[in-house]
């Protein structure tokens, strides 16, 4: 038996240059299953998304996902994309067992919190609002971490100063004024010691998520970055949401570590794999 991808419809053109297109997955033509696929214009690399991969039961266990995802690469190749990502849920095993004897690594993980009270803050621990005179300042320190993190990763140092910077003024138009975020400063006795950005709502998130944690090199290993998640948690409860979300890199264990002492949960796996 052949398993082929046949289009259910032409090519989408979406906002942003990127372009998608949906597919009924097929054995002898009998459609047994579905894949869409789509570009991402705003990585670093040229990148597709596997955006969707669904196999009917009774077709499953007979490597019908294996061929159609194998078969999704060549197509992304031939869109000139550098590499293949998608997300699988936390608890999809069977899907992560078929990523990784395809060669896919975990990038990071997708973890949210179900809130309930605000936490109080730590003896001695106060926060206030960033202000417009420490906005750039701070601006600069999150966007070279962002850089740091993601050239370690392979990314081109060029193309992701480009991306973070034109992330902020799209999410941040209007700097510390912007409605929908949230930008704090934690000080432990009169000391500032850290920031946190928190988005108040986030479509597709189902309520806030953390866009960026910094704890200053000289006051790191001392429960600021736990003091911060909680700045985050009311500032998300205050604005009437009660889920709160973040990624995390796989690589950083510190983190992974600190949010789940928190209550955070994995609900994705963000995985991915270079297009030789």
């Amino acid at each position: 038996m052949t398993t082929t991808l046949r289009p259910t419809g032409p090519e989408e053109h979406l906002e942003g240059g990127a372009r998608a297109r949906s597919y009924d997955v097929c054995v002898n033509s009998r459609p047994v299953g579905r894949l869409r696929l789509a570009t991402d214009p705003r990585s670093a690399l040229p990148t597709g998304r596997l955006a969707d991969l669904w196999i009917d039961e009774p077709d499953r266990r007979r490597g019908r996902a294996t061929v159609a995802a194998l078969a999704a690469e060549e197509v992304l190749r031939g869109w000139g994309c550098r590499r293949i990502e998608f997300f699988v849920p936390a608890d999809a095993t069977p899907a992560l067992r078929l990523s990784a004897a395809l060669g896919y690594t975990e990038r990071a993980h997708r973890m949210r919190k179900d809130l309930t009270t605000p936490p109080a803050l730590p003896p001695g621990s106060t926060d206030r609002p960033l202000d417009e005179a420490e906005y750039p300042g701070w601006q600069a320190s999150a966007q070279a971490e962002f850089v740091r993190v993601m050239t370690a990763q392979g990314e081109p140092a060029d193309r992701v100063v480009e991306l973070v910077a034109d992330n902020h003024r799209r999410l941040l138009p209007d700097g510390v004024h912007t409605p929908g975020q949230s930008l704090r400063v934690l000080s432990h006795h009169g000391t500032d010691v850290g920031t946190v950005w928190t988005a108040l709502d986030v479509p597709g998130e189902g309520g806030g998520y953390v866009y960026d944690v910094q704890v200053t090199p000289e006051h790191r290993g001392r429960g600021h970055g736990r003091t911060l998640m909680g700045i985050a948690e009311r500032e998300c409860l205050a604005a009437g949401h009660r889920v709160l979300g973040l990624n995390v890199y796989a690589d950083n264990a510190v983190a992974r570590r600190l949010y789940a002492s928190l209550g955070y949960r994995d609900t994705a796996h963000w995985l991915w794999k270079p297009l030789l």
